[in-house]
């Protein structure tokens, strides 16, 4: 585990402080330069759709079938982790734009955006990391560390994982129906049903539109579009899979038991979400393509700050660590991933030998 070094209570609140600071000087400096960029966004998002949706209508013809599948899956990707994401966190609430409200915005994914709204915005960014509260560790379906307990079903975690990759929108959207509190009883059949409604009508909603709608305007190639469409959506599923994990899951990211909220200070707060937290290096476009979830130490840190502010708040966030003795986890998107990976095999199995004790509070 990475080497932090302890803080004295006065230290803590200093680290919490400068960190305060920091955000106060961001949201002070917001304005037309962050509304210009998530509008250029937006339109990004609609005219790479509009591109690779008339590509695919020219059917299995290889060039444009293959261009017309990258871009409706970048399309897809951006308007769910740039766009649809960042937007849902209130981070252009600034705008008072009703488009881009962050409590009224609606994605074009499987998952609701009020379901992601709560368990998103509210469990995860409230109790990151932090066993039996955070329901993103590993999605109830994948062991990532040896404090959770292991069970045989976990054995086949890697085609576990491998298949919430590939169905990711539909994975996140079932997580909040929380269908282990039906089978076990302690949710009623009458409120499982209201969960369910808003999801099947969302759903039915995202599949009329990739996998009966456009391919029915395709004509002749409505096959070619059908499978375009199949593509692309698998496309972002992967991505976005891979890019969540990689942002939570390396090898240096940590875990925390629930006394952690036993009198929590935002200072303590602050640094339980570093310590959670991995940051992937790259370019301009390669933070763009993650939703700046590339930056997951910021994001975590200032969830409603607009995420084209991070790359610079990054800079800063990196010296307070430095001053402060603290392991500012980033590293190349292969080194990352492949931590992902060891934690997804080695976790697969039992703890050998004695079993690791619970780590520290954050301070």
């Amino acid at each position: 585990m990475p080497n932090n070094r302890p803080l004295t209570p006065d230290e803590l609140q200093a680290f919490g402080a400068e960190l305060d600071q920091l955000r106060q000087h961001t949201v002070a400096t917001l304005g037309e330069r962050d509304a210009r960029y998530i509008r250029r966004i937006r339109s990004s998002v609609r005219l790479t759709e509009l591109a690779g949706r008339i590509m695919l209508f020219a059917g299995f013809f290889p060039p444009t079938f293959i261009l017309g599948v990258v871009l409706l899956g970048i399309s897809k990707i951006v308007n769910n982790m740039e766009l649809g994401h960042n937007v849902m966190h209130g981070q252009f609430d600034f705008m008072h734009d009703p488009e881009f409200a962050g409590n009224t915005y609606e994605w074009n994914h499987a998952c609701p955006a009020d379901f992601w709204r709560y368990t998103h915005n509210y469990e995860h960014h409230t109790y990151t990391n932090i066993l039996g509260k955070d329901k993103d560790l590993g999605y109830g379906l994948v062991r990532l560390f040896p404090e959770q307990r292991w069970q045989p079903g976990f054995l086949l975690q890697p085609l576990y994982a491998l298949l919430l990759a590939i169905l990711f929108q539909y994975g996140v959207a079932i997580q909040h129906l929380k269908m282990n509190r039906l089978f076990n009883g302690k949710m009623g059949k009458a409120e499982f049903g209201e969960r369910f409604r808003p999801f099947l009508r969302k759903l039915g909603q995202v599949s009329a539109r990739d996998y009966l709608i456009f391919p029915l305007l395709a004509g002749p190639h409505c096959v070619a579009v059908l499978c375009g469409n199949l593509l692309a959506n698998l496309i972002r599923n992967l991505w976005t899979w891979v890019i969540i994990f990689c942002g939570h899951f390396t090898k240096d990211a940590e875990v925390f038991p629930q006394s952690v909220l036993e009198n929590e200070s935002r200072a303590h707060w602050y640094l339980r979400q570093l310590r959670g937290s991995s940051n992937l290096k790259g370019s301009k476009l390669f933070h763009i393509l993650s939703g700046n979830l590339s930056h997951q130490i910021e994001h975590h840190l200032f969830p409603d700050i607009p995420a084209n502010r991070y790359a610079e708040m990054a800079i800063a966030v990196r010296r307070i660590c430095a001053k402060y003795g603290q392991h500012y986890n980033t590293g190349r998107f292969s080194v990352q991933f492949g931590s992902v990976l060891w934690r997804i095999f080695r976790y697969a199995l039992p703890n050998f030998g004695a079993t690791q004790p619970s780590r520290p509070q954050p301070a």
